[in-house]
């Protein structure tokens, strides 16, 4: 049974070992959706919510808007997905020169989890005409990095600096276009 304080404890716990620990903590968490949705509530709404949030560790339970897609971008620190309900693509990226290039992909479907080292560079996708979600794990903070981040513009795939104003946004319109929907 999923328990947001102890996963939380458990997590900090773990990180001490590295992120196979982690791993296995997430994975053992997102196999049950149902306890996962009675502790953090049902998803309605696209967006990022912070269930803590460290120097050493991140974690955030995503909400992705219908077929919401998240430009190229990279972490500069190990990530981990476990996606509990609905959908997650992932399509990882690698540098050439002045641009970048798909490399490789992943799918994740509730129940699964993927695992992410400091380099890494992927866009995310959710494929499906509903909503998505899935707790992602960093060790770092993501949200102030040690290391500036990059993301890649969707279009001409050219390397920018990370707005995490640009990406509110694309969540804030993922939930418009989710409201009007309903």
């Amino acid at each position: 049974m999923f328990n947001r304080d102890y996963f939380i404890e458990d997590c900090i716990k773990a990180s001490a070992e590295g992120q196979g620990a982690i791993r296995e903590l997430l994975a053992e968490a997102v196999r049950d959706s149902t306890s996962i949705m009675s502790q953090l509530g049902e998803p309605s709404q696209p967006g990022i919510t912070p269930l803590y949030r460290s120097c050493e560790l991140t974690i955030l339970n995503f909400v992705w808007g219908p077929q919401m897609t998240l430009m190229p971008h990279n972490h500069n620190m190990s990530a981990l997905i476990g996606v509990y309900s609905g959908r997650e693509d992932n399509i990882f990226w690698r540098r050439t020169g002045e641009s970048i290039e798909a490399a490789g992909a992943k799918s994740l479907g509730a129940g699964e989890v993927a695992s992410m080292g400091t380099a890494i560079i992927h866009s995310v996708t959710n494929p499906i005409a509903k909503l998505s979600s899935a707790i992602h794990i960093y060790q770092g903070d993501f949200f102030d990095p040690q290391e500036p981040r990059s993301s890649w513009d969707h279009e001409t795939l050219q390397e920018e600096a990370w707005d995490v104003e640009k990406v509110k946004t694309l969540f804030f319109q993922s939930q418009q276009k989710h409201n009007s929907r309903e």
